[in-house]
């Protein structure tokens, strides 16, 4: 037996029975994991992402529209802007066509007439800085930056994950008696917006319903639509417990119509289905049942026995018809309804609502707008901006709607019926904010939320699988 001296950095060979031992191969660096490969592609998405999720922060008394604060997630709605602006910027090429551009750009013109024609300067600035925001420049944004269904499903899927936490947080205030003041009872589900922004909750919980709904109706892998249908069924609770009337009327027309677009045979069995849920969720939420009812009942008592919020309604209503009379063609000006209100309103107009609850004390809030975002749009921008925004909105409608018809009858064509799904939630997003506006307006930090719903059911109505923009 012979001994042989090892060389540096490699092992000695042995003459035993083995064999000489093997060389060791240098290392390798660490592969990246797994995890970041797959959320590598879609790294594109997290500023629309961070908007979503900044809206789960805690809300301050004041940190609302009116107040003229900027909140976390409106700083992050212009990161948005500010990188699909770069990515434009890169690229170097159109992504949207003539007719494209109009439907999304064309409101900025009536925006601009407003503005201009204010008496108040100042406030027509701030006024179209966050008209623009809301209604043009993020949903462009999102327009521009999703590129296919899969990243509509990343952005829908983390409205989704929002509407659970707030909707569980306006559980657990309903069920402990934390939340806002209601008859008397701090049991009104608000979630971290708080009583100043009494509709936030029950918009972001109304907006992750009909998206989870989209996908349990369209045809698709069953585990997707299985956990879609859970997640809507989660969301009902948080929705009843808001006592909002509008929000219900807006959900129940748009999931009606959303059951209807996606087959008849499959609305008899949905329809069975919810009328089931609603008789067990009104069965089972025992004391709180007498206060779902009296709210029902009092949808009905619209005209013949109105509380005082509906006859306040009705006065701000008539208040914007009078300021519109008088400004036929530009309105009042942008953020010119508080200045103008009570020169309209009438002597039963209260001009303020008590809040209190949820961990804020008794404030009284002041009515600012008419609640109805058609009437405040007529009001401060005459018929000029509100047939420019309300055509923009008809018009991505019909688009959406219409691809969506398409992607019902071609399913090979579109990806195995996996379009229908987008379809279904843009379609039945729009149809929610149009009935909405009946009995609300833009207000408060949710607003931002509305903005990238829109740009949702825009990517939807105008983007092309095979091209740019239409």
């Amino acid at each position: 037996m012979t001994w042989t001296p090892a060389l540096p950095g490699r092992t000695a060979p042995a003459t035993h029975r083995g064999g000489p031992a093997p060389v060791p191969a240098p290392p390798r660096a660490a592969a990246p994991a797994p995890l970041l490969r797959r959320l590598a592609p879609y790294a594109h998405l997290l500023p629309a992402l961070a908007t979503i999720a900044l809206l789960a922060a805690p809300v301050t008394p004041g940190d609302v529209t009116t107040s003229g604060k900027v909140t976390p997630a409106d700083a992050a709605s212009a990161v948005l802007v500010l990188a699909c602006a770069v990515r434009l910027l890169r690229d170097r090429r159109r992504l949207l066509t003539p007719a494209a551009a109009i439907v999304l750009g064309a409101p900025v013109v009536g925006f601009a007439v407003a503005a201009i024609t204010s008496p108040d300067p100042g406030a027509g600035v701030t006024g179209f800085l966050r008209y623009a925001q809301v209604f043009v420049l993020v949903p462009a944004a999102l327009v521009l930056l999703l590129r296919d269904r899969r990243d509509f499903a990343v952005v829908a899927g983390a409205v989704v994950a929002l509407a659970l936490v707030q909707g569980g947080i306006g559980v657990w205030q309903y069920a402990t008696g934390t939340g806002a003041s209601y008859q008397g009872e701090d049991v009104r589900a608000v979630g971290t917006f708080g009583p100043s922004d009494i509709m936030g909750m029950a918009t972001v919980v109304a907006y992750g319903l009909v998206i989870a709904a989209g996908y349990a109706l369209a045809p698709g892998r069953r585990a997707v639509r299985t956990g879609a249908a859970v997640c809507a069924a989660l969301l009902l609770v948080p929705l009843t417990v808001s006592f909002s009337r509008g929000t219900w009327i807006a959900t129940a027309l748009a999931l009606t119509a959303m059951t209807l677009l996606a087959g008849w045979r499959q609305a008899l069995r949905v329809l069975g289905v919810l009328a089931a849920c609603a008789v067990l969720l009104v069965g089972g939420v025992g004391v709180g049942s007498q206060m779902i009812t009296q709210r029902l009942d009092s949808i009905t008592q619209v005209t013949d026995a109105p509380d005082q919020s509906v006859t306040d309604r009705y006065t701000l209503w008539s208040a914007a018809l009078s300021m519109w009379r008088e400004h036929p063609a530009t309105g009042v000006g942008l953020k010119r309804f508080p200045d103008e209100r009570d020169s309209h309103a009438s002597l039963a107009l209260d001009s303020g609502s008590d809040t209190a609850g949820a961990g804020q004390t008794f404030t009284r809030e002041p009515l600012l707008s008419p609640h109805n975002m058609y009437l405040l749009t007529l009001s401060e921008q005459g018929l000029l901006g509100c047939a420019l925004l309300t055509g923009s909105w008809a018009a991505l409608l019909a688009a959406g709607t219409a691809r969506l018809h398409r992607a019902r009858r071609a399913p090979r064509a579109l990806g195995s019926g996996g379009a229908v799904a987008p379809g279904l939630a843009a379609v039945g997003l729009l149809l929610w904010q149009s009935v909405d506006f009946l009995y609300a307006d833009i207000g408060g930090p949710s607003t931002t939320l509305t903005a990238v719903l829109l740009g949702l059911t825009a990517w939807w109505a105008l983007h092309s699988a095979d091209g740019p923009a239409r």
